[in-house]
Parts: C-alpha cells; structure tokens; sequence
C-alpha cells in the first residue's frame, strides 16, 4: 500500500473527521441515458438553426426539421418508387437509394424527446410540439412509406387472447408440509 496521499486527501493520521466523501450519483437507467442523450442532441440542433431557435420557441415545424435532419445518419435502405428493387424485402444486390432512418426508431425518438419536454417544464401535455398532430401524420406517412419501399406491409400488434391451452403455473409452499 502505498503512502502518498493526494492533497485533497490527508492522511489517515491526520483526518479529524472533517473529510467528506464524494458525492454519489445514482446510476441512470438505459431509457434515462437515452432520454438525456436525445434532448441534449434536440437542444444542440436548435442552436445550429440560422437564426439559434430558444427552447422556449420551438413549436412542431422544428421538430419535423429535426427528424429530416437525422435522416442523414439513418442505415435503413428505403428504395425510390423507380428502383428496380423497390417492394422487395430482400433485393439481390445493392442500388443507389438513400439511407434514412427507420420509422420504429424514430416513434421511439419522438416518445423519449415528448416525455423530456414535460420533465423539462414545457407546460401541459396538450402544448407539447412532441405530441402534435402533424408529428404523428409525419410518422405515419414515413411508416406506410418505409414499409412499401421494403415490401414488408406493417401489422399492429394484436394482444394475445388467453386461451385454454395456456400454461397455467402453480407454485406450491412445501414448507409447511407437515412433515418431520
């Protein structure tokens, strides 16, 4: 073990008790590092806009903005209407149709970037420009299209009825048994 101590720490010999341990941060979770990540990326555009759009300012016109800005960072192929390839879910070889970002990413985006605009005290639920109409048309429209430009139709998932051939667990206490 060593003895040097830095000088913010003093020795064990001299330590009167006055030394007081580092803060502690609670590790985020997965969806909160995400969260935190994708506002401060929104907040980081804004401020790129000629002229730098305020948080206080933006309203849902920037927001569509900032979902055609990501396109340029997407890896999802969707093919043109005149591609040879366009409908095919898995085409033979590679074409010249753009990159974008896929449409369930985005709706994720969108969810994440609406719950930080409330926890950041942007007002009531029906102001939020995460949530407005045209958001939802925008996603919309880039679903059926990406979904057609891959020949993939979507399907909303269907909840599940319970039916008798279910599996049914039942645990038992065997603790009481009554043996001896």
């Amino acid at each position: 073990m060593s003895s040097y101590n830095t000088p913010d720490e003093p020795s064990s010999s001299s330590n009167s008790g006055h030394h007081m341990p580092p803060p502690v941060q609670q590790q985020l979770s997965r969806y909160e590092s995400q969260k935190r990540r994708d506002w401060n990326t929104f907040l980081q555009y804004l401020k790129t806009l000629n002229p730098p759009i305020k948080i206080s300012q933006f309203d849902h016109t920037h927001v569509l903005s900032f979902l055609d800005y990501l396109d340029q960072f997407g890896k999802t192929k969707v093919h043109h209407q005149a591609c040879a390839f366009f409908g095919q879910p898995d085409p033979p070889s590679p074409c010249t149709c753009p990159l974008k970002q896929a449409w369930g990413s985005l709706d994720a985006l969108i969810g994440r970037l609406r719950a930080a605009y409330d926890e950041h005290g942007g007002g009531s639920s029906d102001s939020n420009p995460f949530g407005n109409g045209s958001i939802r048309i925008h996603l919309r429209e880039i679903r059926e299209s990406q979904a057609k430009a891959r020949g993939i139709p979507y399907r909303k998932k269907k909840k599940r009825k319970k039916t008798a051939n279910d599996a049914v667990v039942i645990k038992k206490d065997f603790s009481n048994s009554g043996g001896s």
